[in-house]
């Protein structure tokens, strides 16, 4: 996702890496994908695993770097400090062992001096510089390790994918709460002002004549008992707005309002439910274990590459100086260069290959079994999912039916009390019954779409890709 355009079409400012939304203009309204598209941009968790998937990358191809020549520059510099004596035994040479000591000896490299006999031989400098190469011909293990390489940045790729699934339901979670605390505020507020209402009226009628004290004490109780409510579902909208921020890496203090309540939802959520699907392959859990006993069988492999003999390609091309006195003097190169091959076959290691072959097969075959146990936990999740969504599905039929009665009850107890026909306790129990439907409903469209995301996170079929196009709909 181009981080760029997310700034850009919400008004962000970047200052010391902080990135702040531009409060000057009307509050911005943010929707669920929104909310979405931004915490995928700026999450840490998802940055870190796109890191690693670029770290994985670097080591397959320092895996395929050992494939490739490597070529290399050396130099050496020795200063001989106590020169070699040699001893030739002169046998059989007659008066050649016997020669007089005072003529002259000019044998090359070797110094005139001796002592008892012997002969100091080489010279007080010595240079070597030049290139060297080398590339494998045959290398079993290096070929598997490759393809190793390979299912590792899937891995990669797979739990950066995974992190991202994660996300967007907590994001989605964290959303629906705050849409259930703004709803249930709503309500809550509402009864305050219903219950208000009733202890304006009996205090005017106090004033009249036409009620006791005891109404009006009972009517402000009925108010005061709201209060405490009105406040905690103040605290509820708070934590779950600062929740929210966090999870889309945006700064405590930043205003803005959701794009619409839990009914809009409503609408849309019945063929939803019957557009669900059971395939569960893109499990993320299900996938990484897959990846995760492909890469068990391809160590397989390169444990028994080891077996095979190796064959390496080497060539040198030197340059090399002798000379006496001064390091700096007298340098005469003389270059070289060598070709060749290296042929390397294992014998014997006592053992260490062979349990190394039997430890990469057991843990692939471990794998295998916990698959096996994965799928049978997944399968029983989604079904459950599945039926606690249809359950939501019937509980929010339900509990609309009980709200529209609700609401036809609180209007004829309204006017009977208007009337003088029904009593105020009578009016507060309407009021109260359709607050708790009201309450009871916006809780049950919560509970489904908690549920949904929960089977889409179990399915791994979330559409991540398509919130980008929800940030650029912010310009």
């Amino acid at each position: 996702m181009n981080l760029s355009k997310v700034f850009t079409a919400i008004a962000f400012t970047i200052a010391s890496g902080t990135v702040l939304m531009a409060q000057s203009g009307p509050t911005p309204v943010l929707s669920l994908e929104q909310c979405i598209g931004i915490a995928l941009s700026k999450s840490p968790t998802i940055k870190v695993a796109d890191m690693e998937v670029t770290r994985v990358d670097y080591s397959r191809k320092e895996t395929l770097g050992q494939l490739l020549p490597s070529i290399s520059f050396g130099a050496t510099y020795n200063r001989t400090l106590a020169k070699q004596v040699m001893y030739m035994n002169m046998d059989g040479f007659g008066d050649m062992g016997n020669k007089d000591e005072s003529e002259p000896s000019s044998r090359a490299g070797s110094d005139s001096k001796s002592s008892g006999g012997g002969i100091k031989v080489g010279l007080d400098n010595s240079y070597n510089a030049g290139f060297s190469a080398s590339m494998p011909l045959v290398a079993p293990q290096l070929w598997q390790s490759m393809k190793l390489a390979d299912s590792q940045i899937l891995r990669s790729v797979e739990q950066a994918r995974s992190s991202r699934l994660e996300l967007v339901n907590q994001v989605k979670s964290a959303y629906y709460t705050l849409l259930l605390a703004e709803d249930s505020r709503r309500v809550i507020n509402e009864s305050y002002e219903m219950a208000k209402l009733n202890f304006d009226i009996y205090t005017k009628k106090h004033e009249a004549g036409a009620a006791s004290d005891y109404d009006v004490l009972r009517t402000s109780v009925a108010m005061k008992n709201i209060e405490p409510e009105l406040m905690q579902s103040e605290i509820a909208i708070k934590q779950a707005r600062l929740q929210l921020l966090i999870l889309m890496g945006l700064d405590a203090d930043f205003s803005f309002t959701t794009e619409s309540g839990l009914s809009a939802y409503e609408e849309t959520m019945y063929e939803s439910a019957l557009n669900q699907s059971r395939d569960y392959s893109r499990n993320p859990s299900l996938v990484l274990n897959q990846i995760d006993s492909s890469i068990a069988r391809r160590n397989v492999n390169i444990q028994k590459a080891a077996w095979f003999p190796t064959l390496a390609l080497s060539a040198n091309y030197n340059w090399t100086s002798m000379s006496n006195g001064s390091p700096l003097r007298n340098f005469r190169w003389t270059p070289y260069s060598t070709i060749g091959l290296t042929l390397s076959f294992p014998i014997f290691e006592g053992g260490q290959r062979y349990s190394r072959v039997k430890q990469a097969k057991l843990q692939a075959a471990e794998l295998l079994v916990q698959r096996e146990d994965l799928r049978r936990n997944i399968d029983s999740q989604v079904t459950l999912a599945i039926d606690n969504i249809n359950v939501n599905i019937k509980q929010i039929a339900s509990c609309s039916e009980s709200v529209k009665e609700a609401e036809r009850a609180h209007d004829i107890m309204q006017r009977s009390f208007e009337i003088g026909a029904a009593s105020y306790l009578d009016l507060r129990d309407s009021e109260l019954s359709l607050t708790r439907a009201r309450l009871t409903r916006f809780q049950a469209i919560y509970n489904f779409l908690v549920a949904q995301s929960e089977l889409e996170l179990l399915l791994g079929n979330a559409p991540i890709e398509s919130y980008s196009a929800a940030i650029d709909s912010l310009n």
